[in-house]
């Protein structure tokens, strides 16, 4: 079986400490799940037409540290793997994304919006947080059932987090009502993950599990977005 890639979308920059993490995470990673994977850093000005400059890989990690430098490579690359059935992971602002991709292309949110980027929008679908969490760490709630759960092995973890925005709650039920599951909590209740029932594994995170590998840790769900790139 020939070696599987995963795409790691994002403006790659040595100063964000997620992004320096992201390759030891996924060495972890690739040898809990034992499965032969590499890894290509994209860069998102790369993105201008997502099927034939993302077609040879199979799976997509859409990385930390946004806004990017083009939003629109980005949305498409995540509508690529959703449409494609390709392994899909977001963390920290690929999970944002993620969650305006599905909104604006599924969920009839044609203008839903993201306020670090367009602050005076109409349909903010991605608000600021009214407390932040950069460099925090909080305790998580996964949904029984749920894919995060079961790739987790439990339905409690802790959520490491360099972040300022999340969902706007008002628009929740409009996702939920397109097939979207918000399945990741914090203790007040506030979405910290969705996932799609109906693909193979798509799934997202606001904190950013990846930090775990600075300390030597295989997250689980890492390791489970890497076992099913090797499946795919």
């Amino acid at each position: 079986m020939a070696r599987k890639t995963i795409a790691l979308l994002g403006d790659y920059s040595e100063k964000v400490t997620a992004h320096r993490a992201i390759p030891a995470a996924l060495e972890l990673a690739r040898a809990a799940a034992g499965a032969d994977v590499a890894w290509t850093w994209v860069q998102t000005r790369d993105v201008t037409d997502a099927p034939r400059d993302l077609g040879a890989f199979s799976g997509l990690w859409v990385t930390p540290a946004s806004p990017y430098e083009n939003t629109g490579g980005v949305l498409a690359a995540i509508r690529w793997a959703r449409e494609t059935g390709r392994p899909f992971f977001g963390t920290c602002g690929g999970f944002q994304h993620a969650l305006l991709e599905f909104a604006q292309d599924v969920a009839g949110v044609t203008n839903a919006a993201h306020e670090e980027v367009e602050p005076r929008a109409p349909a903010l679908l991605l608000t600021k947080l009214s407390c932040s969490l950069v460099e925090e760490k909080r305790p998580i709630h996964y949904e029984k059932g749920s894919q995060l759960a079961a790739a987790m092995g439990a339905e409690e973890g802790i959520g490491e987090f360099r972040c300022n925005y999340g969902l706007n709650e008002a628009y929740r039920s409009a996702l939920e009502a397109a097939g979207m599951r918000f399945t990741a909590r914090d203790d007040a209740g506030d979405v910290r993950g969705a996932e799609l029932p109906s693909h193979p594994f798509f799934c997202g995170v606001l904190f950013q599990p990846e930090r775990f590998a600075l300390r030597g840790e295989a997250h689980p769900l890492i390791v489970a977005f890497v076992r099913a790139v090797g499946e795919y």
